[in-house]
């Protein structure tokens, strides 16, 4: 398939600025892929799509404060520099995205925090906006990340034209985040309340646990028409044996497996293996998914309503049947639902 056939009009006003007051009240938009049918109800009435013995397959990454602001040397020059990941404990090694990029070569000197107490410098260039920094950090390992992480805000995506705000550091990331890792949050994960995975819970879902850390590459933009040449990043994943049994068994069962969001289904379509079986996996993957596609585990999907020409909207068109996909998304725009992370939800089954 071609990037130009991922178009749709998308009224900016429909990109979700802000979270719902509630995390459970979003708007859900339902896709029943056997008839072709579309259904318009609350995320909360998840509950009437699963039964005993279903599972929920969650991402439990955490969201760190990527984005820190600095000073260059000798020019003073406002330079914002988003972590992307750490390279070596030991040296305070980190890959980085650096703008203005021009601006910055390697031997730099750059200055943190108000008395400028945290100095990095520059080391390598990775690509024409990557740079590899080392901070220059005596002390202890968890003071240094104590100091990054007080400076750092909350990596709300650029698309939303307002400064962070505090509700962001909780908003902008799931109730169940343990490990930290991700620079974007996996958005799917946004709608579920601490009542609403109980409710799930004395309904019989079972909830299995993926890390998947979510990088930059799910927001690039795709600049090959031949989607088959395009390169995802990266993305570090862990999916341990307890987890990926548990996935088997609802399996074996003929329960539903249901896929929490794009990096969710990521993991599970990196680990499968030919036979249909989960397998442990700790690594990386590159996986980019479009239609057409085969997949080897999900029966179901969460996702949110996401920006035309996107990986994440390639994936669910993947699942869901490009041509049926569309027409969900030009209903959800005439419905007026909300887009991209802090909108509403889609459920496919």
């Amino acid at each position: 398939m071609k990037l130009s056939q991922f178009k749709f009009n998308l009224p900016p006003e429909l990109i979700a600025n802000y979270p719902p007051q509630d995390r459970d009240e979003s708007r859900m938009i339902v896709l029943r892929r056997k008839d072709q049918s579309i259904e318009h109800k609350e995320f909360k009435d998840i509950l009437e799509y699963f039964e005993d013995g279903d599972v929920f397959v969650i991402n439990n990454t955490k969201v760190f404060p990527a984005r820190l602001y600095g000073t260059k040397e000798k020019t003073g020059a406002k330079i914002e520099v988003f972590l992307l990941r750490e390279l070596n404990r030991e040296s305070r090694l980190w890959d980085v995205l650096v703008d203005p990029a021009r601006k910055i070569r390697i031997g730099n000197k750059l200055y943190f925090g108000e008395d400028e107490s945290l100095v990095a410098e520059v080391i390598d260039n990775t690509t024409s906006r990557g740079r590899t920094l080392r901070f220059l950090f005596d002390g202890p390992y968890e003071e240094f990340k104590r100091t990054i992480y007080s400076l750092g805000q909350t990596p709300l995506p650029k698309i939303h034209r307002r400064p962070v705000e505090p509700e962001d550091e909780e908003r902008y990331q799931t109730i169940y985040a343990k490990h930290e890792g991700a620079v974007a949050a996996p958005s799917a994960g946004l709608h579920f309340s601490r009542e609403l995975m109980k409710r799930l819970e004395l309904h019989g879902v079972g909830f299995a646990e993926i890390t998947l850390h979510a990088g930059l590459g799910n927001f690039r933009t795709i600049e090959v028409e031949d989607l088959t040449k395009h390169k995802m990043d990266s993305e570090e994943v862990l999916v341990n044996e307890e987890n990926a049994n548990f996935i088997n068994m609802a399996k074996e069962r003929r329960n539903k497996v249901c896929a929490v969001g794009t990096t969710s289904m990521k993991a599970l379509e990196t680990c499968v293996s030919i036979t249909g079986k989960v397998k442990p996996f700790k690594g990386w993957t590159n996986k980019f998914i479009f239609p057409p596609y085969k997949f080897g585990v999900a029966d179901a999907m969460i996702t949110n309503l996401h920006l035309p020409q996107s990986s994440m909207m390639m994936m669910v068109a993947g699942y869901a049947g490009y041509d049926f996909l569309l027409k969900a998304y030009k209903e959800a725009v005439d419905k007026k639902y909300n887009f991209f992370t802090y909108g509403d939800a889609m459920l496919i089954i």
